[in-house]
């Protein structure tokens, strides 16, 4: 059985000089604004995670994930992604550990192996251990999480007699979430039997990964798969796109310096039909409604995200469009897909 639709914001805590706030400010202005969209009863906040950028992307989700999770009651926390080679897999499941208390078992977990050279320079990690880091850090990973006392040896780490504590209030610990920009992704994500976060081409990720757990005898409708489709609900996109469209065009620039020029950066107006679509869905609550439940059921999304505050804009002026995404746009697209 498929699993429920749920809907939810991604933070990134850019803030450019367009914003005309400071830090402080900026980050305080967001844990209200994602206490009050608890309120109205928002299911997911993911985080995203870059590093040494001068926009202040958010370099460090898990202090922010504990702030609000005391502001909260119902919103669940998660990481698109959590860069997993510059991250100890054992201090890792410890702070996770935490905060599934201290939220109450709210805490998920999406991992990726990153790609931008810069950090991994910034890191002192040679790029090409990424993806045995990777590897052996969801290995380490899952076995923390399920409570036992275990050892480990790999070719990077190494682990004698561990065991988490204090224990995780969900099962078998937070939910995890695997990214996939290609095959080997995908069937990453199969081989560790972990929710999907795709990118790239249908094709190269989503085909991939269900063929690998069907042919292991799983089903892949009873897994999640979650993804950035952002979305603006305006009666007068003529008016209030123009602010969205400009901060998307750095998000677009910096994604692209991380890449050579290669990155789209789910910009609205990319029409590379081949790629799982990310482009903005920009108008009101009923074509938003038609345009993502249309969407949801052909790529058979079950965790739909909007970015919540593109860099450069004050989390008041995008305040409005998730109030309406949360209160009007969320109960007909779930009622739509899930029936």
């Amino acid at each position: 059985m498929r699993p429920p639709l749920r809907i939810g914001a991604i933070y990134d805590f850019r803030n450019t000089a367009g914003s005309g706030m400071d830090t402080p400010s900026f980050y305080a202005a967001i844990v209200d604004q994602v206490a009050m969209l608890d309120g109205l009863g928002l299911d997911l906040c993911w985080f995203t995670e870059h590093h040494f950028l001068d926009d202040g992307y958010l370099p460090s989700w898990i202090p922010v994930a504990g702030a609000l999770a005391a502001r909260t009651k119902r919103v669940r926390f998660s990481s698109d992604i959590c860069l997993l080679p510059f991250s100890h897999p054992i201090r890792l499941a410890e702070d996770l550990a935490v905060l599934d208390n201290l939220s109450n078992g709210r805490i998920e977990i999406g991992v990726g192996m990153g790609y931008a050279p810069h950090e991994f320079r910034g890191f002192g990690v040679p790029l090409p251990r990424r993806v045995s880091l990777t590897e052996e850090g969801i290995e380490v990973l899952r076995r923390c999480f399920t409570g036992e006392r275990f050892s480990f040896q790999g070719k990077r780490y190494a682990f004698q007699d561990v065991v988490i504590k204090p224990g995780y209030v969900q099962p078998g610990g937070p939910p995890l979430w695997i990214a996939a920009m290609s095959e080997q992704g995908a069937l990453r994500a199969a081989r560790h039997d972990s929710n999907l976060l795709p990118q790239g081409p249908r094709a190269w990720v989503l085909d991939p990964w269900r063929a690998a757990l069907t042919a292991t005898g799983r089903n892949p409708d009873t897994y999640r798969i979650g993804i950035i489709r952002s979305c603006l609900v305006t009666d007068d996109p003529g008016r209030d796109w123009g602010r969205v469209s400009e901060a998307e065009k750095h998000r677009t620039q910096v994604y692209r310096s991380f890449t050579g020029g290669t990155g789209n950066g789910g910009v609205a107006g990319n029409t590379d039909a081949i790629r799982i679509p990310q482009s903005w869905v920009v108008g009101d609550v009923d074509h938003c409604v038609a345009e993502l439940a249309a969407f949801v059921r052909e790529y058979g999304i079950t965790d739909l995200v909007t970015w919540a505050v593109p860099p450069g804009m004050r989390p008041d002026e995008t305040t409005p469009s998730l109030e309406r995404l949360v209160r009007d746009v969320a109960p007909r697209l779930k009622k739509a897909v899930d029936g």
